[in-house]
């Protein structure tokens, strides 16, 4: 069965890396907009027997992408597409994952259910939480791939000897298993959240930080103040340098600009694009093709 990579608006670059190493034929998908504001969408290409690889991520605008993926994986079966595998390199909607306040909806299984309307989902380090695995909410194959061993490779050639620090107790083992992977040290921070965006962080080490390359490292860096308050600290302890390195770097608020303009440098992977992802994840996935 011949292999057909098309993007959506958020992927397209991560598209055509993706279709470049599987050695297929690579497409946009043409996404317009109705006058009264309706999403319209065309495939550009025949997709009549094929099998669809359709990537796109779920940032930025989210609710648009939601729609896009299920708009393109109901028209393929309309159009005939033998099989549809979604690449979703960063798959939102996974927080609210139980009914925090009486009457909140639980997306994340809603989500998971119309997007098992595709013969496969591969994403990249979902942000899980209650649930321990995507198998839990979908009802169609996926495949969970992990950035550990890339970052640990991009911390090696470009961070060689930096002490990777953990933001809280929660992302130690996996921060942890990235520094292992790069062969360097790893600290932990303890951090205590009084609101959403109200956070107190606790630096302890074991040995001294004065002088040393920090790299600070988590899954996603969405409004920054996981970040924030330890880089305010480890410039205290008079660092050499500190770089944020995150999966997805999703940016809330202004959080790119915030981080740089106290002096940190922010390298995340392209399952987001944007001017930090410049970490390419792209040969994970097509591993797995």
């Amino acid at each position: 069965m011949k292999k057909v990579v098309i993007a959506g608006p958020t992927s397209a670059s991560f598209g055509r890396k993706l279709a470049k190493k599987i050695k297929a034929p690579f497409a946009s998908l043409i996404a317009s907009h109705f006058p009264d504001g309706e999403l319209k969408l065309r495939y550009p290409v025949d997709i009549k027997g094929k099998e669809l690889i359709f990537v796109e991520t779920m940032q930025p605008n989210p609710d648009e992408a939601l729609i896009q993926l299920l708009f393109a994986t109901a028209s393929a079966r309309v159009q005939g597409a033998k099989k549809v595998t979604l690449v979703i390199p960063y798959t939102g909607f996974l927080r609210q994952d139980k009914e925090f306040h009486r009457g909140e909806v639980v997306s994340n299984r809603i989500v998971a259910g119309l997007l098992s309307k595709a013969n496969r989902v591969i994403t990249m380090d979902p942000h899980l939480h209650r649930i321990k695995s995507l198998d839990d909410i979908f009802k169609t194959k996926t495949t969970t791939l992990t950035a550990n061993n890339i970052l640990a490779d991009h911390i090696r050639k470009k961070h060689k000897g930096a002490i990777v620090v953990g933001p809280d107790e929660e992302s130690y083992q996996w921060a942890l298993s990235v520094a292992k992977l790069a062969k360097t040290k790893a600290i932990v921070l303890k951090k205590k959240r009084y609101t959403a965006e109200k956070v107190r962080i606790v630096v302890k080490s074991p040995f001294p930080l004065k002088g040393k390359h920090i790299v600070l490292v988590d899954d996603i860096i969405s409004t920054g103040h996981t970040m924030i308050e330890p880089i305010k600290q480890f410039k205290q302890l008079k660092v050499k340098s500190i770089t944020c390195i995150g999966v997805h770097g999703v940016f809330a608020k202004n959080a790119l600009q915030k981080l740089k303009k106290l002096g940190a440098k922010v390298e995340c992977t392209n399952t987001i694009e944007n001017r930090a992802s410049v970490i390419d994840v792209t040969s994970a996935f097509a591993k797995v093709l």
